[in-house]
């Protein structure tokens, strides 16, 4: 697959499909993968180290993100420990809350501060970037990700909310900002617009690339034609 265009921004692909990983990962333009515990169950993984290790005999080269999935903070201080002993590429993720609302934020200071690359995921307000950027300042280089699509479906322009993201992350060196969640291709002119220095896409949104650009009158043809051999298929008269 072939882009017309180069962008500024890193590409990262989400998945946890094993055969597609291997398939972006021989696209020169995306720059890292990230999975989590949602993906890898819709992929089938049940042995969540095997999976990763596998993948990684592969990818070795460029970062990859693996969550950690216990809800218990000294068991994600445990569990995240070990994911960073799998490779110099991954970033260990870590969500900004547990699920009793209980906050990471001394635990992702402390894994940080110990030399463990984090991927701060399930960010959304402004107040949980400020206090994950100061977790992170002084510490391992790091991601933080804001979950702009989701925004978006709670009625918010995740636009300028991303702007005033930028300029939080943008106080501490070697902490990057990544567009989470994209529901569409003009996210990412949105997200590379911003300055974000990272936006994630699956294999379905990554293969919808090529269109930005294309002519809308030759778009239009084609939709006509798509309308026209559907219903010659589907045998409809009048």
């Amino acid at each position: 697959m072939k882009l017309e265009r180069n962008f500024k921004i890193k590409l990262f692909a989400d998945g946890a499909d094993k055969a597609g990983m291997i398939e972006m990962y021989k696209q020169p333009w995306v720059s890292g993968f990230t999975t989590n515990p949602t993906l890898c169950r819709k992929a089938g993984v049940t042995d969540f180290e095997a999976f990763a290790k596998d993948v990684l005999a592969t990818i070795h080269d460029r970062p990859i993100s693996f969550e950690v999935f216990s809800d218990e903070l000294d068991q994600m201080l445990r569990q995240g420990r070990k994911i960073a002993t799998w490779g110099p590429n991954v970033y260990v993720k870590i969500p900004i809350t547990n699920t009793k609302r209980q906050p990471t934020t001394e635990l992702i200071r402390e894994l940080s501060h110990s030399g463990v690359k984090l991927n701060v995921t399930a960010v959304f307000t402004l107040d949980q970037v400020k206090s994950t950027v100061e977790a992170l300042r002084g510490g391992a280089p790091a991601v933080v990700s804001i979950f702009a699509g989701r925004i978006a479906d709670a009625g918010v322009d995740p636009v300028p909310h991303m702007r005033e993201a930028l300029k939080v992350v943008r106080t501490v060196p070697g902490v990057e900002l990544l567009w989470a969640s994209p529901r569409e291709t003009l996210n990412v002119i949105q997200a590379e617009e911003v300055g974000c220095d990272i936006i994630t896409m699956t294999s379905d949104l990554l293969k919808k690339l090529p269109l930005i650009g294309k002519d809308l009158d030759e778009y239009s043809l084609e939709t006509v034609k798509m309308f026209y051999t559907d219903a010659t298929a589907a045998g409809f008269s009048l």
